[in-house]
Order: structure tokens, then C-alpha cells, then sequence
């Protein structure tokens, strides 16, 4: 019998590297079909909570928070594509690209969790951002993603309406950063592993067979 675990990947939908670690941790996990199943529960983290929904220019953004300059953050952008382009997704990043503020985002994502669609919700988000360069802070750009998801069009317009999820994001957001969350993608399988980063297929590979090894272990 495969080893089931319970996986909260804490993530935000303008992060490119949750988009290059969500991918390898799925295929990592279609590898190990006959040995490891698991649940995967999205669990938000905002990048920049204080953001209008204007947003930013990206260069500028990374400019400010991290001080690189214009070359450094080019070469970034490159290897983020080659890298996302090695597990199946186009990233189409660039120099006139922006961020967003992405609470709304999260509140869909909470809601969609109850539906069962999260998990395509989050794959919509992430493709109308990185591989159509839409504003996932815009509610027409949220709604288009939601109905792709396969969630019902009207509800979801309902709930960007007004601020129906924002307590229940907020407090998510702070109980992860309470268990030490400052940084994005961290995957947490059973509660008590950590897996940082958008790391590749190999090495979610093999820390989802050990940890399902050690679970089975403890479990006898």
C-alpha cells in the first residue's frame, strides 16, 4: 500500500519559484505513484501584503526589495525561465512585466479549497500570471481564472464583491508565520518535514521517499 501524506505548500501566486517547486513536487509525486500518495492543501503567503492594486514594474520591484541591478535581475529572469521551461511551463517574464498585490487571489484560493478545485484554481492563477502576464489583482482577471477552474463564474464574482474569506486568509497567513514561515515556496509534508525552495524533481523525489519510508516506519 503507497504511504499517504498531507502536503501544505505555503506559496504565493506571483512567486515564480512556488510555480518551478509546485512542478517538480508533482512530478516528483507521479514518479512515486506506486509508493506515495498525498493531499496537497495551498496555504497563502503574500510577497507584498502592503501593494496597491496597481502594482509595480518588476525591474523596479526587485530593484528596491532585493538591490540588484538591471543585469543581475535580467539573468535572474533568464534562468527562472529555463528553469520553469525544464518542468513543463512557459514563463514568459520580462523587462515591462509587473507585480501585484495578491490578497483577492488568496481569498479564492480559500474558498476553492471547499470545492475541491483548489488545486486547479492555483495552476490558473499561475498560468494567467506568469504565462499571460495578467493582473491577478484585477477581478475580471480572478473571475476568468476561477470559471477555467472550473468553479462557478457568479459565486466567485460574489465573493471578490466584498471581503467574504479575508479573516480566514489572515489568519492562515499568520499561523504559518508562526511556525517560521518568512519565505516562499515551503513545503510541509506531515506536519513536521520541511522542504525549502523550487527545488528540482530529484530532490523532492527523494525526500518524499524517505519521509514516506520513516512515516511507514512509525507507524508499525
Amino acid at each position: 500500500m503507497p504511504q499517504h501524506l498531507r502536503i501544505d505548500f505555503v506559496s504565493d501566486v506571483v512567486c515564480p519559484w512556488c510555480v518551478i517547486g509546485l512542478k517538480g513536487l508533482e512530478a516528483a509525486l507521479e514518479r512515486l505513484g506506486g509508493e506515495v500518495t498525498a493531499d496537497i492543501h495551498f496555504q497563502p503567503f503574500e510577497l507584498n501584503p502592503n501593494m496597491g492594486p496597481e502594482g509595480q514594474d518588476l525591474r523596479e520591484h526587485i530593484s528596491q526589495k532585493y538591490g540588484s541591478t538591471p543585469e543581475q535581475s535580467a539573468a535572474d529572469r533568464a534562468a527562472i525561465r529555463e528553469r520553469a521551461a525544464g518542468v513543463g511551463f512557459t514563463m514568459a517574464i520580462a523587462d515591462d512585466s509587473r507585480i501585484y498585490n495578491t490578497f483577492d487571489a488568496h481569498r479564492l484560493l480559500h474558498w476553492a479549497a471547499g470545492q475541491g478545485r483548489q488545486s486547479a484554481l492555483k495552476h490558473a492563477l499561475f498560468e494567467a500570471y506568469f504565462t499571460q502576464g495578467r493582473s491577478v489583482a484585477d477581478h475580471e482577471v480572478l473571475v476568468d481564472a476561477a470559471t477555467r477552474a472550473g468553479l462557478d463564474r457568479a459565486r466567485a464574482g460574489d465573493i471578490l464583491s466584498g471581503d467574504e474569506f479575508a479573516e480566514e486568509v489572515r489568519g492562515e497567513e499568520e499561523l504559518w508565520r508562526s511556525r517560521g514561515i518568512s519565505s516562499v515556496p515551503a513545503i510541509v509534508i506531515d506536519e513536521k518535514y520541511l522542504v525549502s525552495g523550487g527545488q528540482p524533481v530529484e530532490v523532492f523525489e527523494d525526500a518524499l521517499r524517505k519521509i514516506a519510508a520513516e512515516q511507514a516506519a512509525a507507524s508499525r
